[in-house]
Formats: structure tokens, C-alpha cells, sequence
């Protein structure tokens, strides 16, 4: 795995080494010295074009516990408002020796063409782009999931059998797109639900069944609940009514969630909208992992940093 780019591409055993080892991560920050030596000397570069606050504070906290050099290069304020290409970019962090590049870029694509073009030759991880993927965001959902699943078990197991359904924008969603191929890979069931102006046009070739009755979809008693943030800011039309209209028949109002069985996993990438697709029961019960999701997201970007560039002095990659 040279880089990681989007999960359609991950196999099953790749993705429960990465799965695996963040399990390994995650018990170093058990210790109360967190920082590993693994990437010493490594110079990591966060190239974020779009704002963020989770996800950046992620890969940084994760690039910093392996002991990696990190730059941090916002799109606001540099070259870039000037004009500067994404290639002349890429070239200028190979100019002064970037190890690996995190990228989070507007443009479905820009990820992989980075990855491709040979600008820079670096692992390339892929921290969102435009509405194509969110790798490490699903695997930190799988993680999660798969410890709320099988508890100290977890190591060395998929997500087989287990029955999740993900819900609202899956359109404008980067999430939805990266957990649909990366919980088929791991062998859960999926199903997309929600208004038939949010549902991609091409999701009949995904590993998903797809519905727009979330009642329906929640009777079958699914293992997890995934809500989706609606992306208003990729917006360009009117895909429902009103925001009203939309949380009545596709939020996780608190009288959906009563009815959901005890065992039954609230999940939701954040940002969350309370009161629009996530009631405050919802996301504030036991069931909820919203916040377990950011903390073992430090652990997955550990572990992919650790995967792809734990090699990058010695030329192994």
C-alpha cells in the first residue's frame, strides 16, 4: 500500500491491518508517555485546502505522536490565493523534502492526481475530496464500530453480518461513499436511506441496498445507525422542502431512537445539526459514539501514517 487514497480500493486484508494496528495505537495512548519514535525524522506536510477542525487536530496529533516533523499549509494566506497550481505546490513541498502529504482539497480527485502525476514523490493520504472520499473518516467508523461489536474480540475480525444503515445527504457526502465500500469489504450490509434528491444516481453500482423510508429501515432493527450532516455549502438547488420537513421524516428525532433497540450503535461523522438530523437524545445517549469516533481517529491516522511512511528514510516504500 503505497498510498491511501479512497477505500473502493482497500481490500478486506488490508483494511483489518490497518484496523489492527490502530488497535496497537490505541493502547500506546493508554500510557502516560503517548509519543512513539516510529516516524522520527519523517517531515509530514497537512495540506489542507478547505477549513477544518477536526480532521486537521487529528492528523496533527496523531503525525505528532510518532514523533513526525510537521508543516501545516493552509490554502488561505499562501500562494494558492495567488494562483499557484496544485502541481507547483506539490513540487515546492518536494523542493524542501516532505516525507508524506495529508491533502484535503475541494476537487473530487485532486487526491489521487497528486498521488499519480509523480509531483512529489511521497505516500499521499487522502483527508477529503470535494464529494468523492474520506478514507481515514470510514475507517475511524469501522473502528469504532467493530469495538463497539465485539469488544475486546475485535482484533483480526470484519464487521460480517452486521446490519448498517446510513442516512440523509448521501449525495454531498464523502463519508457515505468511503464507509459504503469499506464496510462492504469488511462484510457488513448496508443500506442508503434517505430523500431520492440526496441519493447519488450512481448507487445502484455500489455494494448497498438503498430505501427512502427510514422507519421502515429502522424496524428491521439495524446493528448501527450512521446520520449524515446535511451539506448545505455544496448546495446549489433545493433537495427538500424545508429543514422541518426533512427532520420529521429523515432525522433521528428522539421518538426514532426510543424505538431502536438498547444494543442498536448511534453513529455520526460531525459536525452534527441537533434538531435537523440528530435529536439531542440521539446523540447524547450511551448508544451514541460521537465522541468515541474522534478520539479513535487519532489512533487510525497512527496507524495509516505508520503503514505508509514508517519506511520513507530507508526508501522502502
Amino acid at each position: 500500500m503505497r498510498h491511501l487514497i479512497s477505500t473502493a480500493t482497500l481490500t478486506r486484508e488490508e483494511a483489518i491491518l490497518l484496523l489492527d494496528t490502530a488497535e496497537d495505537m490505541a493502547a500506546t495512548q493508554d500510557r502516560e508517555v503517548k509519543k512513539l519514535p516510529a516516524l522520527r525524522g519523517v517531515t509530514v506536510v497537512n495540506l489542507f485546502y478547505e477549513d477544518s477542525t477536526r480532521t486537521r487536530i487529528s492528523f496533527e496529533a496523531a503525525e505528532k505522536r510518532l514523533s513526525a516533523d510537521v508543516i501545516n499549509f493552509a490554502a488561505k494566506g499562501s500562494s494558492v490565493s495567488k494562483g499557484e497550481s496544485l502541481k507547483d505546490t506539490a513540487q515546492t513541498l518536494h523542493a524542501v523534502g516532505a516525507d508524506a502529504v495529508v491533502i484535503r482539497h475541494p476537487a473530487s480527485g485532486a487526491a489521487q492526481m497528486l498521488a499519480e502525476r509523480g509531483w512529489i514523490n511521497a505516500p499521499i493520504i487522502n483527508a477529503g475530496d470535494g464529494c468523492h472520499e474520506h478514507p481515514t473518516q470510514a475507517l475511524l467508523d469501522a473502528f469504532t464500530l467493530r469495538r463497539r461489536l465485539h469488544g475486546n474480540k475485535a482484533r483480526g475480525r470484519g464487521l460480517d453480518g452486521a446490519r448498517v444503515v446510513i442516512v440523509g445527504d448521501v449525495l454531498h457526502s464523502r463519508v457515505a461513499r468511503s464507509n459504503v465500500w469499506l464496510l462492504g469489504a469488511l462484510g457488513a450490509e448496508v443500506e442508503l436511506v434517505g430523500p431520492p434528491t440526496l441519493l447519488p444516481g450512481e448507487f445502484d453500482r455500489w455494494p448497498a441496498t438503498t430505501g427512502y423510508d427510514l422507519d421502515a429501515a429502522l424496524a428491521r432493527k439495524p446493528d448501527a445507525v450512521m446520520m449524515l450532516r446535511i451539506q448545505a455549502e455544496r448546495m446549489r438547488a433545493a433537495f427538500f422542502p424545508h429543514t422541518r420537513e426533512y427532520a420529521r421524516m429523515w432525522g433521528l428525532t428522539e421518538q426514532r431512537f426510543r424505538s431502536l433497540p438498547e444494543d442498536t450503535v448511534v453513529m455520526h461523522p460531525g459536525p452534527m445539526n441537533r434538531g435537523l438530523e440528530i435529536s439531542s437524545a440521539a446523540a447524547d445517549s450511551k448508544q451514541a459514539t460521537v465522541l468515541e469516533q474522534v478520539a479513535n481517529g487519532v489512533s487510525v491516522r497512527m496507524a495509516a501514517l505508520y503503514l505508509l511512511c514508517s519506511g520513507v528514510k530507508e526508501g522502502t516504500n
